[in-house]
Order: structure tokens, then C-alpha cells, then sequence
């Protein structure tokens, strides 16, 4: 088996008996979403994965995207792939039927968006992209906006970006300068925009910023940012494509990785002015952007487990093919494959056992995006938007800090041999690191969980799903099942340090802000280690079923047990340290002055 289509077993069993893929199907506009269905939808898009976009990872890391005369050229093999990407449908996977789309709920789109993550990532940045921007224009574009961009960008023939930041801004979108001058029914943007992911290329037949810039008379700080629609070509009335705008791409950043994504420098107004269009009012526009962005982070989130997934098939592969030395305690004999090394395969079960933690709290994220939207109970949608809310943060950023050191660990698992590029293990490593750092870095992430998540409700929704942790803990049953028992006691532990933290984000955070901040990471680390040990511990307890009633593949069952007591033994405990951190550690880290580091 590909190792781009290896996880797809675990992406059904995640998305049929842990998240529920009947509770999805039985919302309305899903019900033709069947297991059958979703099957088929992940069959052909492993295909996809393995035989269309996975070939050109390594010659988009090598080749990289490149300027030249102010046009952007991709890898080869890059246009020809878009171009079957977008006539198999695939762009419009979960976009809007009134506008072209397929309409398939997120608990579909989102594992077929880790397989084209996992086979090439820095393709898959385009299509999320676009997506982020249907998704803010659906919420807050004028019906005739709608009218003019959707069909396009749901099917893929035009692509779509987002303007943010500004090189004397960074994460600070305060102090974004970029002018937009009302002229008529239109404005003029003048300005330059940094780090534009897919930003100019010639993939898709226009592009479509979605732009953060100042009218004259806004207010200072983030209350006077708008939000502009700026074509790279003006649309003409009927949809055709009319003349060129003025934005243009004057460079390209040269990254650690990704490669053959162009993160373009955007220049706008060098001459008569970037024709935009307004979003919703006028100086709301920051909050139009974070529906954009609050989507972004979810399918970032999925980047992390795609990474973190295929540097563990890469790693594995290569420890079952690489023969080198004897086995532990043996002095004779031949030489094995380093996969029987009992520290090779402590590694291996360290990237295993995470990456399908990761997985299954990040398709429970989806599974609460689909209720939050389509479950007819007012109440229902609600507790669901603020799960999601909740989960949002910790899918993004622990599930790339994890990604990360999963592709370091894939590199040691190679030895010497990871750290040579021809092998491929260190590409994973490169291209997993810009993840900690999209849609606002793993600081970021932790100030908004503990502050608009935990801080602002008094821990409600976290406390709530605390207590059915500890329901579900309670209930799995003593069989004299060793396995179980010890996931049983880890998770419980896991649960009273989650709890311990939560209580004292709460008591401090209206009092101490800089106290909670300073323990903000950390904290996030400890819901994302316990939650995820909760979504395995589940796993375990269904698998155990499976094999007790005989049915399905014993083999992948016992495995699924094995893996979740694996962090169980070894992942869980961490959870003790982060809440002895949280708790106790804020004093050392604002003791120390600026002067003494």
C-alpha cells in the first residue's frame, strides 16, 4: 500500500465509530452520506494523492516556484495537476451546491484534505486557501459578490488568498497602512502585503485577494481595518474577465520549506491604484477576516496530522527495510531490520500514537463544525460552536508543534542517512515547521484558548467536556482487561490535571492576565496530550468490542489497543508536568527582566 493512502483505515474507523458519521448523515442536507460513499470519496482521493500529487512533492521541493518579469512560474507538473484537480471536482468537495459544489459535510472534505496534505503540502495550500475565502464570502459578501466570485472559486478555475500582514506589522494588525480611497462604487488600494500564501501563479485563471486596508477616515487600530475583494484580473458584469489590476507580485520569500508554494510580496497601486471592493462595512473588516481565518486554522490543524502521518510511513518503511545490527541480547545470529530494535520501535510508536491521537481530535473538530451549521436544533448548533470553538486553538496548534517533532523523530528514526535530503525524511521536517506559524503562531493560539475560550466563559464548555471524560472513564469497564485498566487510570490522571490547570486559568486570569499568559502554552499542550488521550482511550474501548465479537480486522484492532496503551504509558503522564507548569510556572517566566535574557 502507498504510504499517501496507509492511514485510510484509521480515517474510517475515526470517522464511523468515533465521530459518528451516522449523527452527520442524519443532519439535514447529508443524508445521501453514506459509509459507502464516503469509502469511494476516500478510495479515489488516495488515488489522487498517490498517483497525481506525491510524485511532485520532491520536484516542487527541489524546483520551487520562481519570478521572473513579474509572472510566477510553478514546478513542473504543478499547472497539469491543478488542472485534474479541479476537473475531478475536488475543489468543490464541501462547497456550496448553490454555487457548483458537492455539499459533502467536513467530516468528508477534511480527512481527503490530510491526504492531499500528507502526498504534497505545499499544492494543498492553494486549494485551503480558496476555500477560506468562499467561506468569508458566503458570511458576509453581497449577493451580487456571491454572484460574480463563487461558481469560480467553489469550482477551482480561480483561486483565492489572503492579504493580512505588512512588513512593519507582523501579527500586530493594528498597524496595517495599506489605503484604500473610495472612488464610486469601487476604492483604490495602495499598499504592499507580505508572506501571501499562492500569492501570483499560474495555475488558476485569476486570483482573488481578500485584502485587510484602511479607509481615510478609520479610527487607529484594529477597529479601523476593512476588508476589500481585489481581483488579480476585474470581473466584467457577465463573469468574463476584463483588465489586468494593479497588484503585482515584485518578489518571492526563499523558505525553509515549502518550496513550490509562492509566498509572494504583493504591490498595490504602483501606478493608478488596486480596484477593490468592500466587504460588508467599513471597518469591520477584521472580523469578517477571522472567519477566514478561524477556517484556516482548522485545515492548518489537518497539515500538522498529515505531516506528522506521512514522516511516520516514511520513517517506517525505511526501519523495515533497513538491516543493521543483531537483536537486543542476541551475540550471534543474522543481522535484522532496525524496526526490531526496541528504541526504533519506541519511536515509531511515539509517531504512530500521536499522529492518530491528532487525527481523531481534529475530525471530532469537523464532525462539531458540520452540527454547529446543519443540526435544526437551535440549542444543538450552539453547544457544537462552542465545542468547535473550544477545539479550534488546540487542533491547530498542538497538532503542528506535535507534526513537527513527529518529523524529527521520523529523521532519527533514519539515523545519519535522515539528515541527507535524498532520503526525503528531512523535507517533512522542513515543510512541517511553517505550520506553527500559520494563522497566528502557537502563542497566539494559547492566548486565544485561554482568554475568548476558557478565560471569557469561566471554563464552561472545557469543564463540560471534562465531565464526560470522566463519565466515559468511569464507565469503561474492569473485565481484567490489563490494557484497558491502564488506559483507564492514565486518562483518569490526565483528567484531574486538566481540571486542576482549568481551575486556576479561571481563578487567575481576570486578575493576573500576564500570569495565564505566561502558562498559556503549556496549557494548550496539556488539553491537547488529555484530549487526545481521551479520543484514543475510546478508540481502544470500541476496538476491544470488535475483537471480543469478532468482527473486522482483528490485526488493525489489536493494533489500535496496542497504540493507544503505548500513549497511554508514555504520553498521557506528560500531562502532570504541563499542569505543575501551568500552576507553578508563571512566576519564573515574568521574574526574569527583559535586560537579563
Amino acid at each position: 500500500m502507498s504510504d499517501y493512502t496507509a492511514p485510510l483505515q484509521d480515517m474510517k474507523f475515526v470517522i464511523n465509530e468515533l465521530v459518528g458519521l451516522a449523527d452527520v448523515s442524519s443532519l439535514p442536507d447529508f443524508g445521501e452520506v453514506t459509509p459507502e460513499l464516503v469509502d469511494q470519496v476516500l478510495d479515489e482521493a488516495g488515488k489522487f494523492a498517490a498517483e497525481v500529487l506525491g510524485p511532485l512533492n520532491v520536484v516542487g521541493d527541489k524546483q520551487g516556484s520562481r519570478l521572473a518579469d513579474g509572472k510566477v512560474t510553478t514546478p513542473p507538473g504543478f499547472k497539469d495537476a491543478y488542472r485534474q484537480f479541479v476537473e475531478g471536482g475536488w475543489n468543490g468537495l464541501a462547497g456550496p451546491v448553490d454555487f457548483g459544489g458537492q455539499g459533502l459535510p467536513h467530516i468528508v472534505s477534511i480527512p481527503v484534505s490530510e491526504m492531499w496534505n500528507g502526498s504534497n503540502l505545499a499544492f494543498s495550500l492553494c486549494p485551503m486557501l480558496t476555500s477560506g475565502v468562499q467561506e468569508a464570502m458566503m458570511r458576509h459578501g453581497t449577493p451580487e459578490q456571491q454572484r460574480r466570485y463563487l461558481g469560480k472559486l467553489t469550482s477551482g478555475e480561480w483561486a483565492g488568498t489572503m492579504n493580512l500582514t505588512e512588513p512593519q506589522a507582523g501579527s500586530d494588525l493594528s498597524a496595517v497602512r495599506t489605503r484604500a480611497v473610495p472612488e464610486g462604487d469601487h476604492y483604490r488600494l495602495y499598499g504592499t502585503k507580505i508572506f501571501i500564501t499562492w500569492g501570483e501563479h499560474d495555475c488558476a485563471e485569476n486570483i482573488i485577494h481578500l485584502v485587510l486596508a484602511r479607509t481615510p477616515d478609520a479610527p487607529e487600530g484594529v477597529k479601523g481595518i476593512s476588508l476589500f475583494i481585489v481581483p488579480k484580473f476585474l470581473v466584467n458584469a457577465d463573469g468574463s474577465l476584463g483588465e489586468r489590476n494593479d497588484v503585482k507580485c515584485v518578489s518571492l520569500e526563499h523558505k525553509l520549506g515549502i518550496h513550490a508554494s509562492p509566498t509572494a510580496v504583493l504591490a498595490y497601486g504602483d501606478t493608478t491604484g488596486a480596484i477593490g471592493y468592500l466587504v460588508g462595512e467599513e471597518n469591520r473588516g477584521l472580523s469578517y477576516m477571522f472567519t477566514m481565518m478561524n477556517h484556516a486554522r482548522l485545515g492548518v490543524g489537518v497539515e500538522g496530522v498529515a505531516i506528522a502521518e506521512r514522516a511516520y510511513q516514511h520513517a517506517l518503511a525505511y526501519a523495515k527495510t533497513r538491516v543493521q545490527g543483531r537483536e537486543t541480547g542476541q551475540q550471534g545470529g543474522d543481522r535484522v531490520t532496525i524496526i526490531h530494535h526496541p528504541d526504533v520501535r519506541r519511536m515509531l510508536l511515539s509517531m504512530k500514537a500521536q499522529t492518530e491521537a491528532m487525527r481523531a481530535l481534529a475530525y471530532t473538530a469537523a464532525a462539531a463544525l458540520d452540527q454547529s451549521r446543519h443540526n435544526p436544533d437551535k440549542t444543538g448548533r450552539a453547544k457544537n460552536q462552542a465545542l468547535l470553538d473550544l477545539l479550534t486553538p488546540i487542533v491547530k496548534a498542538w497538532s503542528t508543534e506535535q507534526a513537527v517533532e513527529i518529523a524529527s523523530t521520523g529523521v532519527q528514526v533514519h539515523g545519519g542517512m535522515g539528515f541527507i535530503e535524498e532520503t526525503g525524511a528531512a523535507q517533512f521536517l522542513r515543510d512541517a515547521r511553517i505550520t506553527t506559524i500559520y494563522e497566528g503562531t502557537t502563542g497566539i493560539q494559547a492566548n486565544d484558548l485561554i482568554g475568548r475560550k476558557v478565560g471569557a466563559e469561566k471554563g464552561a464548555t472545557m469543564r463540560a467536556l471534562i465531565g464526560e471524560m470522566r463519565q466515559f472513564a468511569g464507565g469503561i469497564a474492569e473485565s481484567g482487561d490489563a490494557d484497558l485498566a491502564a488506559i483507564r487510570a492514565a486518562l483518569g490522571d490526565g483528567i484531574d490535571a486538566l481540571a486542576q490547570a482549568t481551575d486556576w486559568v479561571v481563578a487567575t486570569h481576570a486578575a493576573d492576565p500576564k500570569a495565564t499568559a505566561a502558562s498559556a502554552v503549556p496549557y494548550l499542550k496539556l488539553a491537547g496530550t488529555v484530549l487526545g488521550g481521551f479520543q484514543m482511550a475510546r478508540a481502544a474501548s470500541i476496538a476491544r468490542l470488535k475483537l471480543d465479537a469478532k468482527e473486522g480486522d482483528a490485526e488493525y484492532y489489536r493494533g489500535k489497543v496496542a497504540t493507544a496503551r503505548f500513549y497511554a504509558d508514555h504520553l498521557l503522564p506528560l500531562a502532570a508536568s504541563y499542569r505543575h507548569t501551568v500552576v507553578k510556572g508563571a512566576a519564573s517566566v515574568l521574574a526574569v527582566d527583559a535586560a537579563q535574557l
